[in-house]
């Protein structure tokens, strides 16, 4: 799926924590500086922020998700949830379950994922990771790396 992104938990985390302090940061700065792209959460996302104590008011999670579209949890996902789970445990380097259904809806839909959680996310072989804030190397290019060891 072309310019869009799914925006993962530690992603939104920091979005919410900005809007709370009503101070522009890394979050918001990156949402600005990507306009251009359509912007997902998964249902394990929605979940996840669903359990925060700082969205506990289902009227606030609403109102917090409700610009993010939500991409369906399909037999694709269910497929690559199985197929990552087993290179990450044949290989030893397994992943928690929420992040694996999150990086597996993002692999079956074709959309990159926007994380601080870079070490999990990057050994999931097919999903393309977007550090945020941005890894950056000596020259100040940013970097981003496919998934896979």
């Amino acid at each position: 799926m072309d310019n869009a992104l799914v925006l993962e938990t530690t992603f939104l985390i920091d979005l919410e924590r900005e809007l709370a302090r009503g101070a522009v940061g890394p979050a918001q700065q990156f949402l600005e500086a990507h306009t251009q792209y359509r912007l997902f959460i998964t249902p394990t996302i929605a979940g996840e922020l669903a359990a925060s104590t700082s969205l506990a008011d289902r009227t606030r999670w609403q109102q917090f998700v409700q610009p993010f579209h939500i991409l369906p949890i399909t037999e694709d996902v269910s497929w690559e949830y199985g197929r990552a789970y087993r290179y990450l445990r044949q290989n030893g380097v397994a992943i928690g379950g929420n992040d694996l259904w999150i990086a597996a809806t993002a692999v079956a839909h074709g959309v990159p994922v926007v994380t601080r959680n870079t070490r999990h996310y990057r050994r999931v072989p097919g999903l393309e990771v977007e550090a945020y804030p941005a890894d950056r190397d000596t020259n100040g290019t940013t970097l981003t790396r496919t998934g896979g060891l």
